[in-house]
């Protein structure tokens, strides 16, 4: 059985997933979560805390998911198909957590805490490109223009997938997987 907190949180990330923040009220979480109102600001300071610890939980969730099994003694290639597929499965099986993160990333009321365990989740994928560039198998190019592509590539993949535009098949992914990979090798 799910407790209070976590009713309250995902009632949250639904909304401002759908919502934003910025139009998603406490009135409305705590309806959705099927509490009172003032049941959200006994586990929540306020809004800006809720959110926070929301999009905390999604990071922490979606960083685990890209780490858990990394083939991190294979060559980069065999890293790139792993993070295609876990960034793609991660979207597919978590709409709300990955919309969510995409939409609020940059947010002015994300506190110093959400800032850096982001920034964590993007060094991982920053280091992966550099150790890249250092072999010599993927382009020299800035860094950030690199995640710019491939991230942007699998985001729009996903959002294709979820409006059922695209019909998942093993041969379609491995297919996208490779033009994205071919839009960074060298």
């Amino acid at each position: 059985m799910q407790n209070k907190r976590d009713k309250i949180m995902d009632a949250a990330l639904e909304l401002f997933a759908e919502r934003g923040f910025n139009a998603t009220t406490v009135p409305t979480i705590a309806l959705n979560a099927e509490v009172g109102a003032g049941t959200i600001y006994r586990y929540f300071e306020h809004k800006e805390a809720l959110v926070n610890a929301v999009f905390q939980r999604c990071v922490e969730s979606f960083s685990h998911h890209l780490q858990e099994n990394y083939p991190s003694d294979s060559d980069i290639r065999e890293q790139f198909r792993h993070l295609f597929f876990k960034v793609v499965g991660f979207a597919r099986d978590h709409v709300y957590a990955f919309s969510f993160l995409e939409s609020q990333s940059n947010a002015p009321y994300l506190d110093s805490k959400s800032i850096d365990i982001f920034q964590e989740m993007m060094d991982f994928f920053y280091q992966f490109l550099e150790e890249g560039k250092k072999v010599n198998v993927i382009r020299s190019v800035p860094t950030e223009a690199l995640f710019a592509i491939v991230y942007g590539a699998y985001v729009e993949i996903a959002k294709l997938l979820r409006k059922k535009i695209l019909s998942e098949s093993d041969q379609l992914m491995n297919s996208l997987e490779a033009c994205c990979w071919d839009a960074v090798r060298v």
